[in-house]
């Protein structure tokens, strides 16, 4: 459905917000109005805007999880709600949200999350947490990848937690990665470090990055501005 990240090109691989209208039926708010818009896969994309402007609605969109009230999504010319072409969307994306759930089992099985101790790569999973800057801390630990991070992780700073999502969702090797407010408890040096890392290290893969900070994209190739119910093109 999306090809594989190393033949993603901007002409022949996007998504399509067409003429989408989207209505919270409940409060009878539109958050969206007839927005048309093409956004490139295989790039790294900046999403900014107000708090409650539909940075996250515009995310449960993209990923199918709801409906335009109006209009069509499609990726690639085919429709986002054709439940084929969802469910094959959906396996190409690891969401990162700005909270990070944790359980309690070893740092290794957290980041490699839903395989099993034999299954994991120690290799890939050393890289995935060297990129999201998580590497030297868990390093420093007595017990390094084997420690058990406790209920919740509860030992974890909210930094610390976040960066371990991040290195999860890399290690999942999938071909879009949507990072949604998950540097929000980051320093700006340590965002920046990770965004090095990431241009560097995953330069075919689709990063869409939700933030409150606009320098944070400074480096990204495309950067969308939401506000007033539409969705522009800053860059």
């Amino acid at each position: 459905f999306v090809q594989k990240s190393q033949k993603l090109s901007s002409s022949s691989n996007l998504i399509y917000f067409e003429n989408v209208t989207f209505i919270y039926k409940k409060l009878n708010r539109v958050v969206f109005n007839n927005i048309n818009i093409k956004i490139p896969l295989g790039k790294k994309i900046g999403i900014i805007g107000m708090t409650g402007s539909g940075k996250s609605t515009f995310i449960d969109l993209l990923m199918g999880f709801v409906v335009p009230t109006k209009g069509e999504i499609k990726i690639n010319e085919k429709l986002l709600k054709d439940k084929l072409n969802l469910r094959k969307w959906q396996n190409c994306i690891s969401h990162v949200p700005q909270d990070i759930y944790i359980s309690d089992i070893s740092i290794a099985e957290n980041i490699a999350f839903g395989l099993s101790k034999e299954e994991i790569n120690m290799f890939k999973l050393k890289e995935a947490a060297k990129i999201a800057e998580i590497h030297k801390f868990i390093d420093s630990l007595e017990n390094k990848y084997n420690t058990n991070l406790g209920e919740r992780g509860m030992q974890l700073s909210g930094g610390q937690r976040q960066r371990l999502g991040i290195a999860r969702a890399i290690y999942r090797n999938t071909q879009i990665i949507i990072l949604d407010e998950a540097t929000s408890a980051l320093d700006i040096e340590t965002e920046k470090r990770i965004f090095e890392n990431i241009n560097k290290s995953l330069k075919n893969k689709s990063i869409i990055m939700i933030t409150h900070r606009p320098n944070t994209l400074n480096s990204f190739d495309h950067i969308y501005k939401i506000e007033n119910q539409i969705i522009s093109e800053l860059k």
